[in-house]
């Protein structure tokens, strides 16, 4: 005879008790070992010598149990409890601090690291404007050789780099300082005119309040130690207010950095270049972007003219940027 009482929710009402029973037993078999055990000791569990587990269910019978007063939802809660802990274990203590300790040391080590690199260059500015200054303070005292006439074009590169232009190293195409190898000979066998007498009549100041410029001038733009100085003169080329082209070199990214806005000037600006006797304005014409090796840009003109020649871009310079201004009326 059927047991006619309330069966669970989700059970067929035509389910015979031994298919019920045989349903919990199956349910039991299938908690971890470890609840087996628990419910063992507690008198919840028996197991019949002899009564093998049950294996695969063929009786269709839904697998569901909900709160009705029958006693179901507790077992199946802790059924659901002990198959999530089996199936997705925590991971231990000591690993979890660990991984806490290794994700602090990370980021320590990109901070200083961007700390470092924030220090290097607040300290590569402040030298180069502490080095600006007192370039500006000795160009108001100093007296200059006068450049002996002679060719302006004697040379087979344009100055500039962060080494000598007759360096050991051997960079490579694209590079700064980069020298093609036949022009290497001429290169090593140049050397600069002697310097000239002093006299009243050579350059001594450069201001270009556009880019916000106060330098003394030195004679020899091909020699390296002048060049850290400040701006430097090509010896040979022209007197300041006179008839030709008066070429001036400086660095942009080291020792004070005193070309490094040449880019930002516009055709109008004006550059003042001081002599012995008296300041001659001159006014920027044009903007030219070349190679090393181009030093057309220093060949004599038959008119008043200054051209001022550095490294570009900022930092790379593998190419050199070149004004050319021309004597005001």
């Amino acid at each position: 005879m059927r047991d006619q009482r309330a069966l669970p929710t989700g059970y067929p009402a035509e389910a015979e008790v031994e298919e019920l029973e045989y349903l919990l037993r199956q349910k039991k078999y299938r908690l971890s070992p470890e609840r087996r055990r628990r419910l063992k000791a507690m008198g919840r569990l028996v197991e019949v010598p002899g009564l093998e587990p049950p294996g695969n269910m063929t009786v269709a019978v839904p697998w569901r149990a909900r709160s009705n007063g029958h006693g179901l939802t507790q077992e199946t809660q802790d059924l659901k409890g002990d198959r999530q802990q089996n199936g997705k274990r925590r991971r231990p203590h000591w690993r979890r601090v660990g991984d806490g300790a290794l994700v602090l040391v990370e980021a320590i080590l990109v901070l200083v690291f961007f700390i470092t690199v924030g220090s290097v260059w607040l300290t590569n500015n402040a030298l180069n404007r502490e080095l600006s200054a007192a370039q500006r303070e000795a160009g108001n005292a100093l007296a200059l050789p006068t450049p002996a006439p002679g060719p302006v074009i004697d040379v087979v590169v344009l100055p500039g780099g962060h080494k000598p232009p007759i360096a050991g190293s051997t960079p490579e195409p694209g590079e700064a300082g980069y020298i093609p190898a036949h022009l290497l000979p001429a290169l090593n066998n140049y050397e600069a005119p002697p310097a000239p007498t002093p006299g009243p009549e050579h350059a001594r100041r450069i201001q270009i309040a556009a880019i916000d410029v106060d330098s003394a001038i030195y004679q020899g733009m091909y020699d390296w130690e002048v060049l850290k100085k400040g701006v430097a003169q090509h010896i040979g080329s022209a007197t300041p207010g006179q008839r030709g082209n008066m070429v001036l070199a400086g660095h942009n990214d080291v020792y004070g950095e005193i070309f490094r806005d040449l880019d930002q000037l516009a055709p109008g600006d004006e550059i003042l270049v001081s002599s012995g006797r008296q300041s001659y304005r001159y006014v920027v014409r044009e903007t030219v972007i070349v190679e090393p090796t181009e030093v057309w840009v220093m060949a004599p003109t038959d008119y008043a003219s200054v051209t001022l020649i550095s490294c570009y871009p900022y930092r790379v310079n593998t190419k050199r940027i070149v004004i050319f201004a021309d004597l005001a009326a």
